[in-house]
């Protein structure tokens, strides 16, 4: 019996990003492009990069979703959407005490980040009033991170809420400049890099990832990585399309858990010191191999995404556990 032959050097490749290589589009794309006897290897190597800035650190995040549906966009994936006919939720923003008991339950869950969410193409100024009090509560009695993703910023905003104490802000690239109009017509790929922009003036951490499964090459798929790294963001997603019913995309179904781990081994080669991070759709298109995207990765979500369930806590720390890794809890 023949026994197939690697033919990538991908430790080799692993020890040069560590050593300060700068990976390139090609190299990117031959990660994608891999042959799945691979794998293993591949994967041993996106955990040496892990590994040398994160340990064995697994970091947990919360979403809390502050307001729920009525949105004006017209985002292909989002049941939140003005076209969607999911049937979902959907309600004003939670009051203040609301959003503080959220991040009482962020800590009981492990997750040292809290992230709150708000459906809606901009926030207003009553809105940012609103997040940023609440912000300054939870600032002045836990030691909780706080990520707010509440759509496109105007830099009086982003500055507000840099000075009310947020750590981070969410607002993802989702896909690439050309696969945009495919997925979206009432914005564009360039208003989601004005908002990041904002962030980063504002002295703000941009978190901004993608969403994969909507359409994109694998060429488009390097090229979001590479933009990532560009534009600089700290904290990467990788969400994985969950189709649901009701949304544009309820049928497009074309991601497999290998494909998923060969996405998050080269977001982690393209951008080996930052916090990468498995998001929606993890359940779904991960599957049985789950614990296995934590080698390239160092942080997940904990607990429910915003209109779609998400594994029980405790099963996300026994997988945390069972892998030998360790979970990064909030100090108190």
């Amino acid at each position: 019996m023949m026994i197939a032959q690697q033919t990538n050097d991908w430790l080799g490749l692993a020890e040069r990003v560590i050593q300060g290589h700068a990976v390139t589009a090609a190299e990117a794309l031959a990660v994608l492009q891999s042959p799945d006897e691979e794998l293993l290897v591949l994967m041993q190597a996106a955990f040496l990069i892990r590994q040398r800035h994160f340990g064995k650190k697994v970091k947990l995040n919360m979403i809390l979703n502050a307001k729920s549906g009525l949105c004006p966009e017209d985002c292909g994936y989002c049941s939140q959407s003005i076209v969607s006919e999911a049937p979902i939720d959907k309600y004003a923003w939670l009051t203040k005490e609301k959003i503080l008991e959220g991040a009482r339950e962020s800590m009981r869950r492990k997750a040292g980040t809290y992230c709150i969410v708000a459906s809606g193409r901009r926030p207003t100024d009553r809105e940012i009033d609103h997040v940023a009090e609440a912000v300054r509560e939870i600032r002045a009695t836990t030691n909780l991170k706080v990520c707010c993703c509440l759509g496109f910023l105007k830099e009086s905003h982003a500055q507000k809420l840099a000075a009310a104490g947020v750590h981070r802000y969410n607002h993802n690239l989702n896909t690439s400049k050309d696969n945009y109009g495919r997925i979206t017509s009432t914005h564009t790929y360039e208003d989601r890099i004005d908002t990041v922009e904002q962030v980063i003036a504002a002295g703000i951490s941009p978190c901004s990832g993608a969403i994969f499964g909507m359409g994109e090459t694998a060429e488009e798929s390097v090229e979001i990585a590479m933009a990532l790294r560009q534009l600089g963001a700290d904290s990467i997603p990788c969400n994985f399309l969950n189709p649901i019913d009701g949304t544009p995309l309820e049928r497009r179904r074309e991601l497999t858990p290998i494909k998923c781990l060969k996405l998050l081994a080269m977001m982690r080669f393209v951008n080996p010191a930052k916090e990468i991070r498995i998001s929606g759709g993890r359940e779904v298109n991960l599957r049985s191999l789950q614990a296995m995207g934590l080698y390239a990765a160092n942080s997940i979500f904990v607990g429910d995404y915003l209109t779609t369930a998400g594994q029980d806590q405790l099963s996300d720390w026994k997988m945390i556990e069972d892998l030998g890794f360790e979970i990064e809890e909030c100090a108190l």
